[in-house]
């Protein structure tokens, strides 16, 4: 039998990030092993000067083929394609600019723009340094809040990003994000657990294939309160929200003694651990997998991947960044571009199929 050929996909959009950050740095990187790490097509939407210099302060030649955003393509052959913005760069490495501020938002939002277009199958977004937008006028907590007023901007509608963490052998979801931890129990709720177990399960479903998605669900409190001993969180908010899920048709299990649930074995028991706030999600994701681990925002309606890591300013042009987590946020958002891909060509086949039997 002959094997259907995959479908093309269009090209991942990398947005350049804070450019006094290590994104320069591990986007060059990446690009210099693109072919023994077998990298997906990408373009860079940033500045193809700034990525020179840095390039050259790395130790490396970049040569560049600059598109535009009526002809996105990468030439297929040693040139990095990159999409200038409006402006120049003018951060030096670990010095930011805040002359750069407006051009890191406009390239997050042409990504946007082009994915949402069909002219990219993908955002891979380099991190950014929140201090340094809000001089800008960024009002937004992080880059997953962005994303998801420009969605709305774009289709008039209200999405709920959340926000994933992935790496070998584990998935978390923080259901509270960016907020103080003393924010926390003003936050969470019993709704916003379900509706976070929701978009979990119907993603994991239908952008990673897994039929019937397990969650685990973290208790708040330590031993997940002890019956009420240590809190009464778990059992009047979470312990409701899982036996909802339930109740709607998601294999929810918990609230579960967050110290228990991330050791090897555990971790085979379920798809995807929700937790109830930021570092409960990232400490176990990056301590399992600090090199590789993927930022994924689920519940938009485009794909975006990101590496888990922040700019870094500490070794920024100094060579020592790791592109490890920009190669698999590339690899993933491709993966996940693929599939979808691959549903739609299957379910265009099997309406032709039921055309063709009804004639």
């Amino acid at each position: 039998m002959v094997a259907t050929p995959l479908p093309p996909v269009a090209p991942l959009a990398v947005t350049i990030g804070e450019p006094a950050g290590i994104g320069p740095d591990v986007l060059v990187s990446a690009w210099m092993v693109r072919k023994e790490n077998k990298l997906p097509p990408f373009f860079v939407i940033g500045d193809p000067d700034h990525l020179r210099e840095r390039a050259r302060l790395l130790g490396h030649r970049l040569d560049i083929a600059v598109i535009s955003a009526g002809d996105v393509h990468t030439p297929g052959d040693d040139r990095l394609p990159v999409l200038p913005l409006s402006g120049k760069m003018q951060a030096e490495p670990a010095r930011p600019h805040p002359g750069d501020a407006a051009l890191v938002i406009e390239a997050i939002s042409t990504g946007v723009q082009l994915v949402m277009d069909g002219h990219a199958s993908g955002i891979v977004t380099c991190p950014i340094n929140k201090k340094t937008l809000y001089v800008a006028g960024f009002s937004h907590p992080g880059h997953t809040e962005f994303l998801a007023e420009l969605a709305e901007k774009r289709t008039g509608r209200t999405w709920k990003p959340v926000m994933m963490l992935a790496g070998p052998g584990i998935r978390t979801i923080p259901v509270t994000i960016h907020i103080a931890l003393s924010r926390v129990l003003t936050e969470l709720s019993t709704r916003l657990i379900v509706e976070t177990g929701h978009i979990a399960a119907e993603e994991l479903r239908g952008r990673f294939g897994i039929e019937m998605p397990r969650l685990a669900i973290a208790g708040l409190n330590p031993h997940a309160g002890e019956g009420g001993a240590m809190g009464r969180e778990d059992i009047e908010i979470i312990a409701p929200a899982v036996q909802k899920l339930k109740l709607e048709g998601v294999d929810a299990r918990g609230p579960l003694p967050a110290d228990t649930m991330f050791h090897a074995a555990a971790r085979q028991n379920y798809d995807v651990a929700l937790c109830m706030y930021h570092d409960q999600a990232l400490i176990p994701v990056k301590t399992i997998s600090f090199d590789d681990a993927v930022n994924i925002t689920l519940g938009l309606p485009f794909i975006r991947t990101s590496p888990d890591h922040g700019t870094a300013f500490d070794i920024a042009g100094s060579g020592e960044a790791n592109p490890s987590s920009l190669i698999a946020s590339l690899h993933m958002a491709h993966s996940m571009a693929t599939r979808k891909a691959t549903d739609r060509s299957m379910l265009y086949e099997a309406q032709h199929r039921l055309s063709q039997s009804l004639h």
